[in-house]
């Protein structure tokens, strides 16, 4: 746990400009806004000072070497110099695939975003808090994408932070989608403790309650329509004693955004709050902590919800009502799916979700006493 005696550095956030103006292509999910807008409303509302910014290096294909193969890495920057991609590269490093397609920054953006982890892990390893909601890209595998993902920060970031000396490693996952490239990289490794909560029988279909492994895994494959009072009793009973009990010098937190009610790509049904509750809980244990983002398809919810974690990190009261200029930079954002046509007016108004407080279900009672008795055991 933190040692709440002595204050700890104001948190750091990383971010870049190559996330403004590169997309997956038109019609992928990721062809929304999501770090710009993060960054340009914590700017609208006065919380992000030039000195709590850095801008993240784009990292070399030797720091990716400690996790991605060579032929990977060169398959991926020869894709981007020629926006195209053999039969065979296609089959052998699943890019130039409809989740995973060849776009004109297919290696610089993930470069970008995985340069980002190595710095967070560094400045994390010299004391500081650190927000990098570009990162979380938790499906890539050494040699090959998955689902968005072309490299895999997290993995990185973890490994660098070993690599500093914190070898004690507690990595949690609240994303919708199970990070199946994070658990294959770690599933062996006792000193990194990986913690996933995710929709059940969703994609990459991966997770069971169930998990293989040295002891070091816990996953929660949860229900459909899952609501704030469902997390708030697997934050409690389940991801938190989890950390405590490894006793990690360091705390990785993915904070996908596709868990909220309005993201296309699950049928989770949480608000923000559930969010910002894990980010508050875990910053209060960890004796460093690094937050990344991850999924999130709502320009709206993502924005919002990934701004309130900087606000959480910093202490930040989130007014009711947003000013003019932070309102502004949400009404200009746009979508194509049927939602984003006639967005609610707390789209553009607020930060904050109602909250979606609820019944426990049995389904959810049941899944957090099996991986609690497996803590107690």
């Amino acid at each position: 746990m933190r040692d709440l005696a002595r204050p700890a550095p104001a948190p750091l956030m990383l971010g870049a400009e190559i996330y403004r103006r590169s997309t997956y292509g038109s019609s992928h999910p990721l062809a929304i806004p999501r770090v710009s807008t993060v960054l340009d409303l914590s700017r609208a509302l006065g919380w992000l000072p030039r000195a709590a910014y850095r801008t993240s290096p784009r990292i070399t294909p030797k720091g990716l070497s400690i996790f991605h193969t060579a032929e990977y890495v060169a398959a991926l920057q020869q894709a981007e110099a020629c926006q195209s991609v053999s039969a065979e590269v296609r089959a052998r490093h699943n890019i130039g695939t409809l989740s995973n397609p060849v776009y004109p920054e297919m290696f610089r953006r993930p470069a970008t975003s995985a340069g980002g982890s190595l710095l967070a892990a560094d400045l994390v390893a010299a004391g500081h808090r650190v927000y990098h909601p570009a990162g979380g890209t938790h499906h890539g595998f050494p040699d090959r994408a998955g689902g968005f993902c072309f490299f895999n920060d997290p993995v990185l970031a973890i490994l660098t932070l070993q690599r500093r000396g914190l070898r004690r490693i507690a990595y949690v996952d609240i994303d919708a989608h199970h990070c199946d490239g994070v658990e294959a990289a770690f599933a062996t490794c006792p000193e990194v403790l990986v913690v996933s909560t995710h929709e059940e029988r969703r994609w990459p279909f991966t997770g069971a309650l169930e998990a293989a492994g040295c002891g070091n895994l816990f996953n929660l494959p949860l229900p459909r329509d899952l609501n704030d009072s469902e997390f708030a009793a697997v934050l409690d009973q389940v991801i938190l004693p989890a950390v405590a009990a490894h006793r990690p010098e360091a705390v990785v937190l993915q904070c996908g955004a596709d868990a909220v009610a309005e993201d296309p790509l699950s049928r989770l049904t949480l608000s923000n709050n559930a969010h910002w509750s894990a980010v508050a809980a875990l910053d209060a244990l960890a004796p460093r902590f690094l937050v990344l983002g991850g999924g999130g398809y709502n320009p709206w919810s993502v924005g919002r919800l990934w701004t309130g974690v900087w606000a959480v990190l910093n202490g930040f009261d989130i007014p009711d009502r947003l000013p003019d200029e932070a309102e502004a930079v949400l009404r200009a954002l746009s979508w194509t799916r049927r939602a984003g046509r006639n967005p609610p007016d707390h789209w553009f108004t607020s930060l904050r979700d109602a909250p979606r407080d609820g019944v426990v279900r049995e389904a959810v009672r049941d899944r957090i006493a099996r991986l609690a008795a497996r803590l107690r055991a």
